[in-house]
């Protein structure tokens, strides 16, 4: 979406340049075994109504109790966030009819939100770095879940996800591209994850986000903004913004306004659609709830909170370019997983750390995918990749041999110092056996020898005939140095 003539982060329209301002609600479904104000169990796969307390399907008299947990958690993921956490908070009745909503309404907080103000650090594709500003962030319950294709006549509630603790991440609007977008909620769900607050997945639905659009001229004030709700993959994040940027403009261009409303991302069509009219319109009629005291946080559990915490995605960033001399770049691939980043830092250890952030971010990264794995479920052991460096480090086996090598013991033939064994893998280092190849090749080529002299670069088909005589495992540099010698190249 970045205008690279003028390295401005527009979008062409036909009647000029436009920008996009987006906002975004992360909503992360807290990791907790129990709900937010009730006792019934939380996770994922049980059957229709199975995890539902009497709270949670709503029945007259039921009270909810605070699940403190889940107050920990959203003031461990506040201070992760760099936020300011309100010792003083307070729960909102939010009142709306839904069927899968017993009670009537939601309780949340609108007022007085657990944590304020707070900013996060993204990384974008460039490698630079740009600040999203964090406005606040609520605890809430979530609601159950309507089921449609079960009868043709019919719909159908399950309540397992009713009153679940949800933590609401609002965002400045301070996003600009679609990449920013993405790059941002990818952090969010890095950090929360790090965290352990939230699982981060995208697929049950344990972290969606609501992307608040809406174009302007560069320099002119806020447009009006439209809300795609619960959008659940970076993909359609990315493509539901793209599409509703245009449509905005589109409008606009031909002389229309914007109506602020709340749309659906169709991920078939690739295209938003109306879901209803602005919340502005709506009277939630808000007020604080009565059975629920406002909620006073001591500083000292705050601290004591804090003090627990782990270390971060950013500090860890800049732990591995420091103490392991990584590249920005390598550093930030690791640290966007947590499973990745400790994978790495257990097979780091005393060996040469690049080449081993090479194996974990190439090799075992690529058969992971391959596998559809992610590195929590990873079965190879970070020593098995140590040990394939070492080899490589002590001239056991070459680069080029050690992929072999890497086959076998991915296929869960042993570790790499068995498979080069069994299979006879050791690098070539026996400078007699290779001058002896040198010598026989040169003999059986002496023009091409002799063209050498004039061309020193066509020494590279000498070394591949060498290597080749040797089966792969002659040492590349005893090889280059051999036949220099030889050829009088120096």
């Amino acid at each position: 979406m970045t205008d690279t003539a003028t390295n401005t982060k527009t979008i062409k329209g036909r009647t000029g340049d436009w920008e996009i301002v987006m906002g975004l609600e992360i909503h992360a479904q807290v990791a907790s075994k129990a709900k937010l104000f009730s006792g019934a169990a939380v996770g994922f796969g049980a059957g229709p109504n199975e995890q539902v307390s009497l709270v949670d399907a709503g029945f007259p008299g039921m009270l909810p109790t605070l699940n403190k947990f889940c107050v920990e958690q959203a003031v461990r993921t506040g201070l992760g966030l760099r936020a300011k956490i309100n010792t003083f908070s307070q729960f909102d009745r939010k009142n709306y009819f839904y069927p899968d909503l017993p009670t009537g309404y939601q309780i949340s907080q609108l007022y007085h939100p657990i944590v304020g103000e707070g900013v996060v650090e993204v990384e974008a594709e460039d490698g630079s770095f740009f600040n999203v500003g964090i406005e606040r962030l609520h605890l809430e319950q979530d609601a159950g879940k309507l089921i449609h294709d079960l009868s043709p006549t019919e719909s159908y509630v399950d309540l397992n996800r009713a009153g679940t603790a949800l933590m609401e991440i609002v965002s400045r609007p301070d996003l600009r591209t679609p990449e920013e977008a993405v790059a941002y909620v990818k952090k969010i769900r890095t950090i929360l994850i790090y965290l352990g607050t939230c699982d981060g997945d995208m697929e049950k639905g344990n972290l969606r986000a609501d992307v608040n659009v809406s174009v302007r001229r560069p320099g002119e004030p806020f447009g009006t903004r439209c809300e795609i709700k619960n959008v659940n993959s970076f993909r359609f994040i990315s493509q539901a913004i793209q599409y509703e940027a245009r449509r905005q403009i589109e409008i606009l261009e031909d002389g229309g306004s914007i109506t602020q409303e709340t749309r659906l991302f169709d991920p078939v069509k690739g295209e938003t659609r109306s879901m209803r009219s602005k919340e502005e319109a709506h009277d939630y009629r808000y007020f604080p709830d009565p059975d629920l005291l406002p909620l006073e946080i001591e500083e000292a559990w705050i601290d004591e909170i804090k003090a627990g915490l782990p270390e971060l995605p950013d500090d860890k960033r800049r732990r591995f370019m420091s103490q392991y001399g990584l590249s920005q770049y390598d550093a930030g691939v690791l640290i966007s997983e947590q499973a990745k980043a400790d994978y790495f830092e257990a097979a780091a250890t005393g060996r040469d750390a690049k080449l081993v952030s090479n194996w974990v971010t190439n090799e075992v990264s690529a058969r992971l995918a391959a596998d559809g794995k992610d590195f929590s479920e990873n079965p190879l052991p970070a020593g098995h990749v140590a040990e394939l460096v070492e080899l490589i480090e002590t001239n056991v086996i070459s680069s080029k041999i050690a992929k072999e090598v890497f086959d076998h013991v991915w296929n869960g033939e042993g570790a790499p110092a068995e498979v080069v064994e069994k299979h006879g893998l050791k690098q070539v280092t026996d400078t007699g056996a290779i001058e002896k190849a040198v010598d026989e090749i040169i003999a059986a080529n002496p023009d091409k020898a002799a063209a050498v002299a004039e061309k020193p670069q066509a020494i590279g088909w000498f070394v591949g005939q060498v290597m080749k005589a040797t089966g792969g495992k002659a040492n590349p540099a005893a090889v280059n140095d051999i036949l220099k010698a030889k050829l009088g190249i120096s």
